[in-house]
């Protein structure tokens, strides 16, 4: 999926945001190996409902996890499959008690096509913990803007058939509910597992 552009607006958008953040006061962070974005003036609000009961979450909802977020859908070729395939890797690398304390959410940027009874089955087939949120195409729009994530369709060949270039960063918060990671797309099983670990046990 060509998303060179998608991930120079993303890198834009982010790096002002961060600067934001970087100039609020706080603790001395730990040391992680994805970006610290600890008071970064985004990501603070999410208005969704969950594919498996259709219940509506909130960032509250998750309170006493670390949540981790990913924007995708289900027809995508490859970052999709290969970011969730990468988060339950990092699970499977966590002690259970720890990795118990995590919640995998990925959220449709593909609401059209993205039934909540087929993104049930799409993220639990990666794992059996994971969750799916999906929302109006107005709510899906409203939770990637506030996350600033960026999409679009491409290739498109009718109104059933295109593909949707997308950010492809995940975000992780805290069991406090407080947003402090952005983990990239590449990033290891390891790498990911540690990183988890670190927020879980604060």
């Amino acid at each position: 999926m060509p998303a060179t552009s998608i991930d120079r607006r993303t890198a834009i958008a982010f790096g002002a945001a961060v600067l934001v953040a970087a100039c609020g006061d706080r603790k001395p962070a730990a040391h992680f190996n994805a970006t610290d974005i600890t008071g970064a003036a985004f990501g603070r609000t999410l208005a969704l409902k969950d594919a498996a009961s259709g219940d509506g979450r909130t960032l509250e909802s998750y309170r006493g996890k670390a949540l981790v977020l990913f924007f995708g859908y289900m027809f995508c070729p490859d970052y999709c499959p290969t970011t969730m395939t990468t988060l339950n890797a990092a699970l499977g690398k966590m002690k259970p008690e720890d990795a118990a304390k995590v919640q995998v959410a990925f959220v449709t940027v593909d609401p059209k096509r993205d039934t909540p009874a087929q993104l049930k089955s799409y993220v639990t087939a990666f794992n059996p913990t994971f969750a799916a949120l999906y929302g109006s195409e107005a709510e899906v729009a409203a939770a990637a803007k506030e996350f600033k994530i960026i999409f679009q369709k491409a290739q498109v060949k009718d109104e059933n058939t295109y593909l949707i270039d997308h950010s492809t960063q995940m975000y992780a918060f805290d069991p406090a509910g407080r947003l402090r990671l952005m983990i990239k797309h590449e990033s290891g099983a390891e790498a990911i597992a540690a990183d988890l670990t670190a927020l879980v046990r604060g």
